[in-house]
């Protein structure tokens, strides 16, 4: 059931796990590019103890609310995008 009493057609069922599958892996690149950005630096150059250790553990933190994040908006936006009786954007 798709919440709005009805079935879900295979098309739909289909698009559905496309979008899911986007959804991961953009956000999978979302949050190793922020990462990298953030934590490379440590990992890359000779810094100081403190200050590498504070740059791998904000990257430790940042990455996965980024990979959550994406996940939630692609999938929201998809949602939107799919509701019986919305025109589409409102632009």
């Amino acid at each position: 059931m798709d919440g709005h009493g009805g079935r879900r057609t295979k098309a739909e069922q289909d698009a559905a796990t496309v979008e899911i599958g986007y959804a991961l892996l953009s956000a999978a690149f979302a949050a190793a590019v922020l990462f990298g950005a953030v934590a490379g630096p440590a990992l890359l150059f000779d810094l100081p103890a403190l200050l590498g250790s504070a740059l791998l553990r904000l990257g430790l933190v940042v990455a996965p609310v980024v990979f959550v994040a994406r996940v939630v908006s692609v999938l929201l936006r998809f949602h939107r995008r799919t509701r019986p009786g919305t025109a589409g954007p409102s632009r």
